[in-house]
């Protein structure tokens, strides 16, 4: 699926980054002198129509959900990933202690054609769960020349895909200058034209190798608070927000960023539900940043984890999400080996009552096979640099 660049907020900032280019033509229709690439782009397209055109609503629905299970015990993940689930996130507990992952990579993936999407949170320095990840962080990039952002994230990239990941979580699009934030020390930037900078860096760095994410939309440096255990709320209007918050994420977005992670963070001028439950906000990535891969909630347990009665029930969260516009449902805190089939039950069950509408649902089952057919297709860059070493 093809992006287009934000307008509104995206042009001004990419002119004052040097990182203005021309439109990227469109590859839905044949077009003389297009290039191969846009016609690989095509026919993965179509072949993630049909594969999705095919399915049955369960089936839909179980490939749009990211579950996980807290075990590095093969047979069990194995058995886990026949329910047809979209994707997988590894956690710490999936990590063996011998640091090699690849064994649990490798058992997600094996029966599954395309393969699903393997996630994993690898920010480097206070995110990390791959030990060898010894490269600069956000808590020293940030004072550094932006070219220490791309060379980190390039050997950290290299990691993430030798581990047999395809997906990393990585990459901090929030800003904010103060200290006791919550996420201060996760950002790549005090101040939003250098966050946009290093971003634009990370998220340049990592596409070739792996599917890069932006996090946590539309940004957690505005509402104070930990959203693992809340909602952080700020009154911030989207016209402050468009001057500010936004442009990281516009920055990334325009590298080429293939997902975007939806904070649930109440920015309340605008909606007063949180972000990863509000169409309000899905309209406003895809309409005005112009963001077309695939929305990925955050991990949807940590809404349950807030204490607020309505967000108590993760199959409802889920529903809400994916009825907002979100493609992926992250599933973590409080997972257990049903609870993933049981937010796809929900789904379905959503969609065949009417509740959420069927185009709705093949929507977003088409945008996670199509990024599922463009990784299982990715040339195997990384092994450029498999004598990465950690960068002063």
């Amino acid at each position: 699926m093809k992006r287009r660049r934000a307008a509104t907020i995206g042009t001004a900032l990419l002119v004052g980054l040097g990182m203005l280019s021309s439109p990227a033509v469109a590859v839905d229709a044949p077009a003389p002198g297009m290039s191969a690439e846009a016609t690989e782009a095509r026919g993965i397209d179509e072949r993630a129509a049909e594969l999705v055109e095919r399915m049955s609503t369960a089936e839909q629905a179980a490939s749009v959900v990211m579950g996980h299970i807290p075990t590095t015990d093969p047979a069990a993940l194995a058995a886990y990933m026949t329910q047809g689930f979209g994707g997988f996130i590894l956690m710490g507990a999936n990590v063996p202690e011998s640091g090699d992952a690849t064994p649990v990579t490798h058992a997600l993936v094996a029966d599954s054609s395309p393969p699903p999407l393997i996630a994993i949170d690898q920010e480097g320095g206070i995110v990390s769960r791959l030990g060898a990840d010894t490269y600069p962080a956000s808590t020293t990039l940030k004072a550094q020349p932006v070219a220490a952002t791309s060379a980190a994230f390039t050997a950290r990239a290299a990691l993430v895909a030798r581990a047999g990941v395809s997906v990393n979580f990585g990459t901090v699009a929030d800003v904010t200058a103060d200290p006791s934030s919550f996420i201060f020390g996760r950002a790549l930037g005090a101040d939003p034209l250098d966050a946009a900078e290093r971003v634009a860096a990370a998220t340049t760095a990592q596409q070739p190798v792996v599917a890069s994410t932006l996090k946590h939309f539309p940004g957690h440096g505005a509402a104070p608070g930990d959203s693992h255990h809340a909602i952080p709320t700020t009154a911030k209007t989207l016209d402050e927000w468009r001057a500010t918050d936004a442009l990281p994420f516009a920055a990334g977005i325009d590298a080429g960023a293939s997902l975007l992670m939806f904070g649930h963070l109440a920015y309340t001028a605008v909606d007063q539900a949180p972000a990863s439950l509000s169409p309000a906000w899905h309209d406003i990535a895809r309409d005005e940043l112009g963001f077309e891969g695939v929305i990925v909630t955050d991990d949807l347990g940590m809404l349950s984890s807030s204490g607020i009665d309505a967000y108590a029930d993760p199959v409802t969260n889920a529903v809400a999400a994916l009825a907002a516009g979100s493609d992926l449902l992250l599933m973590i805190a409080g997972s257990t080996p049903e609870t993933a089939g049981q937010l796809a039950a929900g789904i379905t069950a959503a969609v065949e009552s009417g509740t959420v509408p069927e185009e709705r649902l093949v929507d977003a089952a088409t945008r996670v096979m199509t990024l599922r057919l463009q990784q299982s297709a990715a040339p195997a860059d990384w092994q450029l640099c498999a004598d990465c070493e950690p960068v002063d």
